[in-house]
């Protein structure tokens, strides 16, 4: 049977694809010197500074887009940028790195891992939703992030038309964006061409 610490952490980890942070430990009653025994004894591992994985949860996919949303501390963060669209299956975009948006006001002090690329913006409620239990930015607000990060505009395309085929965008909300985001800046300012 199961302690009651390590029964705490599994359950924990078993809602967050295997991870879990130091401060959530905590408030659900574990404290740092439990954890580090535990640590210590194997019963979980340190994957970063406050952010821990139960080796009893299998492995999937999903974790290390979970292990991404939880390293920021203090803060969770919320997948964006070219990695929510290869969530989402949109394009043929493949990020080299995962992309995680913090609030503008969050610093960090400690340099991000290689496999993470930090954005800052405040995200509105609205502009979030999740995907296998990961915080994600709406079909809608990742477009917008893909093109103000400047993706090109033959991704986009592909992107608001897989939106469009699988559902995650209403038809006048894809006519809307794509009006917003492929439009030609000459044709934006009204220019004519006489």
């Amino acid at each position: 049977m199961l302690r009651e610490p390590t029964k705490i952490v599994h359950e924990l980890a078993a809602d967050q694809h295997g991870y879990f942070t130091t401060e959530q430990a905590r408030e659900a009653g574990v404290d740092h010197r439990t954890l580090a025994m535990m640590c210590r004894r194997g019963t979980v591992a340190r994957e970063a500074q406050g952010l821990y994985r139960d080796p009893l949860i299998p492995a999937t996919r999903w974790g290390p887009y979970m292990a991404a949303v939880l390293w920021p501390k203090g803060v969770q963060g919320v997948l964006s940028h070219e990695t929510a669209l290869n969530l989402f299956e949109l394009s043929d975009v493949n990020p080299g790195q995962i992309h995680v948006t913090v609030p503008k006001g969050h610093r960090t002090r400690r340099q991000p891992p290689p496999a993470y690329r930090l954005h800052r913006a405040d995200i509105p409620r609205a502009d979030t939703t999740t995907h296998e239990g990961l915080p994600v930015t709406t079909v809608a607000r990742t477009l917008k992030d893909c093109h103000s990060a400047h993706i090109g505009p033959a991704l986009i395309r592909q992107a608001l038309g897989d939106a469009r085929r699988l559902g995650y965008l209403a038809p006048i909300e894809a006519e809307v964006l794509e009006r917003e985001l492929l439009q030609a800046p000459s044709d934006a300012s009204g220019a004519r061409g006489d």
